[in-house]
């Protein structure tokens, strides 16, 4: 299956370069509709190839959800099967899922604790190992992170801090960019010109990813992969969560997502309640000053639905203004490209609609989220589960954003109220 999924993304990548190639080639009035037949038979072969890389992808995510229904025939982890085969800390996982902080080898007890930093383990300190605290190991917070990233393309744009508490972040601002200096005569005075600074905090908010109730069934299965079905469980609610929060947030009782903390950049005329112009798109641009722009990875945040109507919009010269992007020496392959600018989905982002911030453009790297420590999983085999056959299973973990800026890094397009 991994070998046909790469065959397809070969295919997708050599169908967009010609694309690309398509286009370079053909620019100003050597575009016509001999061109655009092109363009668009292209464009529709590489949404056949991407649909039909999705079906694969949604394949092999069904039959992990058919074996946490308890069907053997589903996503079936060699490695259990294999004796020897499981690293150490999978095995210790697997040890703890299955019986708790009690069940764990004591190598394993000690493995753990010895991999904590000082300040995870005076967090933890009031810990209880009998009721099931326990910090995730360093590789299985790896994953977790990274499985995160898939929901919301702003975290692979942003810029993400460790710290090891959780007390509010200061970080100064000032916006100096209307102050200059002066020509002075001889002997006379200078002016003075005071310098305006602000304060953005950088708090941190406490997330769980809700219990989750496995039954005893599951858990006793050894052609199971409990590890990857709680793994992908916790790692999808609260990927989804943050994701969220981090595009849309309202900044009091969520991180400050980064629509709401941007200004208006452009604003769509009267009648564009569910569209956008080429003009529109340019003024946005242009609306982030150069510094900001200069950075070689700023560029469009938009949501699936808005970027399939921004595909059909065709500069001055009739072509089309999107570009799809293929390897390029890129592993996993470059971004789409939007006006020659990286185009990221956030599928966060609001879709067109009355005075929705619909499309972001600018530095997202000015775009802060702050983990704290690691995650902390628990283990609940109390009476509200064993009379019901089940294992519980809870996550929590410590996050926030904010945009740290003072000079409009980030800009929103607005679509009009009517």
């Amino acid at each position: 299956m991994s070998k046909s999924i790469q065959a397809l993304r070969e295919r997708r990548d050599a169908i967009a370069k010609n694309i690309n190639s398509l286009m370079e080639n053909n620019q100003g009035d050597k575009w016509g509709a001999e061109q655009q037949k092109a363009y668009d038979d292209g464009m529709r072969d590489l949404d056949n190839v991407n649909a039909e890389i999705k079906r694969h992808e949604d394949y092999l995510a069904r039959l992990g959800e058919e074996a946490a229904n308890g069907r053997p025939d589903g996503l079936i982890d060699a490695a259990v099967r294999t004796p020897g085969a499981h690293s150490e800390e999978s095995r210790a996982l697997r040890a703890y899922l299955t019986g708790g902080y009690a069940a764990m080898e004591q190598e394993d007890v000690q493995r753990v604790r010895a991999r904590r930093s000082p300040d995870i383990q005076a967090a933890m300190s009031t810990t209880n190992p009998a009721e099931g605290g326990y910090t995730v190991a360093q590789e299985y917070y790896r994953q977790l992170t990274e499985a995160m990233r898939a929901f919301g393309g702003l975290r692979n744009l942003a810029t993400v801090i460790q710290t090891s508490t959780g007390a509010d972040m200061n970080f100064p601002t000032a916006d100096a960019t209307a102050e200059e200096g002066e020509i002075v005569g001889q002997n006379a005075q200078v002016n003075k010109q005071d310098t305006t600074f602000g304060n953005t905090v950088l708090k941190v908010f406490k997330y769980s990813s809700k219990s989750i109730a496995v039954p005893f069934e599951l858990i006793q299965d050894s052609m199971f992969d409990i590890e990857l079905y709680i793994r992908s469980l916790l790692a999808m609610r609260l990927g989804r969560i943050t994701s969220k929060h981090y595009v849309i947030g309202d900044g009091v009782t969520q991180p400050m997502g980064i629509v709401t903390a941007s200004p208006v950049g452009k604003v769509g005329a009267a009648g564009q309640v569910t569209s956008v112009l080429y003009d529109d798109l340019v003024d946005l641009e242009h609306s982030v000053d150069p510094i900001y722009r200069a950075n070689p990875k700023a560029g469009w945040l938009m949501h699936d639905q808005t970027i399939k109507a921004v595909r059909k919009i065709k500069d001055t010269t009739g072509r089309p203004i999107f570009v799809p992007g293929y390897e390029q020496g890129n592993p996993g392959g470059a971004p789409d490209r939007l006006l020659n600018r990286p185009l990221t989905v956030d599928q966060a982002m609001p879709t067109m609609a009355a005075n929705a911030k619909s499309i972001a453009f600018g530095d997202y790297s000015k775009y802060m989220i702050r983990e704290v420590m690691d995650l902390t999983m628990f283990r609940m085999a109390d009476s509200k589960y064993i009379e019901y056959g089940q294992i519980g299973f809870v996550a929590f973990n410590r996050q926030g954003g904010n945009l740290v800026d003072g000079g409009g890094a980030v800009k929103t397009f607005q679509n009009p109220a009517a």
